[in-house]
């Protein structure tokens, strides 16, 4: 099994996520700045490039280059459009909770995902009781077509989180960070999904933010721990990042698309971190380069 130890590119973060690799640079969202960030390949040159008061997530791009983003606590997608912000797709109804994480494929159909519960008050009162009541609800993965438009809702998906489309655009990954597991969809000519199925099930890994590789292994986040997995279809762990606190977003970039930038944080905890940066961008040279979409 490859084993590699992450080092300290950018600290400051409030809490990291969505990173994509674009335009030569690591994007990424900031909940607790309130922005969308990119940044060199070494992590010192970072600009802001949008303001987003409803605090971001999820980031991809349309054919035409306009910058969708999940805007989490209105349960919005934005188009920004030369640094206008403008409404994309409202999925407030569909919405247990925050809307979340996304991916946008080629042809501009995206995947989004959202909480479906309060996360950090059923953590907290686990914690107070020392043991969950009942599982959490499920909720559902959202289909929006390239002009914005509702293509389709997918029910009982278990924290819908990080996500990837293979590079031939048939086959979506997501994770399920509840169960523990990541199920893939075959995605039709229009973008919708059917064919659900086990893609891995994992031993006490919450799948976060993800990625794949050329050899059509995904890299993900597991955010019960400071490390990124590299898994195989089927569940085998071939590989690790080691990293300095809990991993919970990563992204093949650089040059070479061999870099795996990390986004880690003490806690994802609200109550805890929302007023403080000690959110991290980490990195690690790994062996085979990225592909496919984020």
């Amino acid at each position: 099994m490859e084993n590699y130890q992450a080092r300290t590119l950018r600290d400051g973060l409030a809490f990291g996520e969505a990173p994509r690799w674009r335009y030569g640079r690591l994007w990424y969202s900031d909940f607790y700045r309130f922005g969308i960030f990119s940044t060199d390949a070494q992590g010192q040159d970072e600009r802001l490039e949008h303001l987003v008061p409803g605090q971001p997530s999820g980031l991809g791009w349309l054919p035409n280059g306009d910058l969708l983003c999940v805007s989490m606590t209105d349960h919005q997608v934005l188009r920004l459009h030369q640094g206008d912000a403008s409404l994309f797709c409202d999925i407030s109804q569909y919405c247990g909770f925050w809307a979340n994480d996304m991916v946008v494929s080629a042809s501009g159909v995206s995947y989004v995902g959202n909480f479906g519960f309060d996360l950090d008050v059923m953590l907290r009162d686990v914690g107070a009781a020392g043991m969950m009541a009942s599982p959490p609800p499920t909720t559902n993965l959202v289909v929006i077509g390239s002009e914005g438009d509702v293509l389709q809702v997918v029910p009982d998906m278990a924290f819908p989180n990080g996500s990837v489309i293979t590079p031939d655009g048939k086959t979506l990954i997501v994770g399920e960070t509840m169960t523990f597991r990541l199920s893939a969809f075959d995605i039709g000519p229009t973008g919708t999904l059917d064919n659900r199925r086990v893609w891995a099930q994992l031993d006490f890994v919450a799948t976060d933010g993800m990625c794949l590789d050329a050899e059509g292994q995904i890299w993900l986040a597991n955010a019960l721990s400071n490390k990124c997995l590299r898994v195989k279809e089927g569940g085998e762990i071939t590989g690790e990042v080691e990293t300095s606190q809990t991993a919970f977003a990563c992204m093949l970039g650089g040059a070479n698309r061999t870099t795996l930038y990390v986004l880690t944080s003490p806690s994802s905890d609200r109550f805890k971190i929302a007023t403080s940066t000690a959110g991290k961008i980490e990195s690690a040279e790994v062996a085979v380069a990225g592909a496919g979409l984020p």
